[in-house]
């Protein structure tokens, strides 16, 4: 099944738990086993569950989980960005390509563009400080690629 039809299955089960008053724990577990089913939700799951247990009374799920998605997804960035000291327009621009093209481009101009300045000298380990960055990047992406609807993450157009 691709992965933009489970989410949505899911989410039809999470409506159903909600609708139960979230008292139906079968419907807990037929979730658990869909996620951990799917290699591609695996990375999702965690945001998943966090979004289980914050629903209560809300009207519609689906609008609920688009905006908890794409509340959480700037959270998560914008810790990136502060951690590693990316340049924060670079980053934004770098992660729109990469959610349109459907991966992290890791050879190129593109990432070295977001990296913050290393000195050259003085041991600043460039290379390191690169696979650091694109390991974060790449968990970002798999965590938030084809779920939450559109993503836009700079103001370009």
């Amino acid at each position: 099944m691709p992965i933009f039809h489970l989410p949505g299955y899911i989410l039809m089960l999470v409506k159903k738990y909600h609708d139960t008053h979230c008292e139906d724990k079968e419907v807990l577990i037929t979730i658990k086993k869909a996620i951990d089913a799917s290699p591609e939700l695996r990375s999702k799951k965690a945001l998943i569950e966090t979004f289980i247990a914050g629903i209560n009374d809300v009207e519609d799920v689906m609008t609920e989980w688009h905006d908890f998605v794409a509340e959480q997804r700037e959270q998560d960035l914008v810790a990136i960005i502060k951690e590693e000291k990316l340049k924060e327009a670079e980053t934004r621009k770098f992660l729109d390509n990469s959610f349109r093209e459907g991966e992290i481009k890791i050879v190129g101009t593109d990432i070295e563009k977001i990296l913050p300045p290393v000195s050259r000298f003085g041991g600043g380990n460039r290379a390191k400080k690169k696979e650091g960055v694109i390991s974060k990047l790449k968990a970002f992406f798999e965590k938030y690629f084809g779920i939450g609807g559109s993503v836009k993450f700079s103001d370009e157009p």
